[in-house]
């Protein structure tokens, strides 16, 4: 089965995250309190009340018969079983520490998986009026309330890459690992505009080293690979959804080459 990805479930998509965002944004403004879970990683409400819309929207909304694995259900043991279908990827609010830091790099990630790999995926990020989508369509972004554009991967320039790594997240591997490329210059940003600023050509690699999640992934993957990108393991494999446990390995994501183009 091949799912039908339209412009207008890509915009209905879209429109949701932008709503999560909205709620998000009412707590990000308030006074609010932070939680700490099992893995003694933060919530706050604005994960739970993000991921209860974005998960009765698609359901009652978007499409019933897929099964949609959110973090926060994951956590609370009350997902369902990804099966072997078609199943939607949701992290409602992606770099929560960020949000608790009050710094606005943070994320609204929906995607829909088949056959391991997203076909669909909205990044938005509320508090930099950012959007981004990737689908088989294309990739487009939108920011400031500007109509939405085509966006792609670029070629590295000749006197080096332009690095791009997680703000919360830098180890000794992956200093190791960016100290043995050419690079030109470096820089570190939250979430998963890390894999939008390689869709819109504002960077050239990603290198992420550490922990990460399915729901981490999937949408800023989506957007990646319709701009021309690419997102693989350490060993080249693309990287794939559906695992046990929704664990990722180490990944690298790489925007255009010569022999892509």
């Amino acid at each position: 089965m091949t799912v039908n990805i339209s412009i207008a479930l890509m915009e209905q998509i879209g429109n949701l995250a932008k709503s999560a965002g909205r709620e998000i944004m009412k707590v990000y403004e308030s006074d609010f309190k932070v939680y700490e879970k099992d893995d003694k990683s933060p919530v706050t409400e604005a994960d739970t009340i993000a991921e209860t819309l974005i998960t009765r929207s698609i359901r009652e909304g978007v499409t019933a018969q897929y099964p949609i694995i959110g973090e926060e259900a994951f956590a609370a043991g009350t997902a369902p079983d990804a099966g072997d279908g078609p199943f939607w990827l949701i992290d409602a609010l992606d770099g929560t520490k960020s949000f608790v830091a009050k710094s606005d790099e943070f994320t609204v990630n929906i995607a829909l998986i088949e056959a391991g790999q997203p076909v669909l995926g909205v990044v938005h990020a509320p508090a930099l009026g950012e959007t981004y989508w990737g689908s088989r369509s294309g990739a487009f972004a939108e920011s400031g309330g500007e109509v939405a554009a085509l966006i792609s991967c670029r070629i590295p320039e000749e006197d080096g890459l332009v690095v791009i790594a997680s703000r919360n997240h830098r180890t000794p591997e992956l200093e190791a690992f960016i100290s043995e490329l050419n690079v030109k210059s470096a820089a570190s940003v939250g979430s998963s505009l890390k894999f939008c600023r390689i869709a819109s050509g504002d960077a050239d690699i990603y290198p992420r080293l550490g922990r990460t999640m399915e729901w981490d992934t999937a949408a800023g993957h989506a957007v990646v690979m319709a701009a021309g990108g690419s997102v693989c393991t350490l060993d080249g494999d693309p990287l794939a959804y559906g695992k046990v446990g929704f664990e990722n390995p180490d990944f690298v994501v790489r925007g255009l080459e010569p022999e892509n183009v």
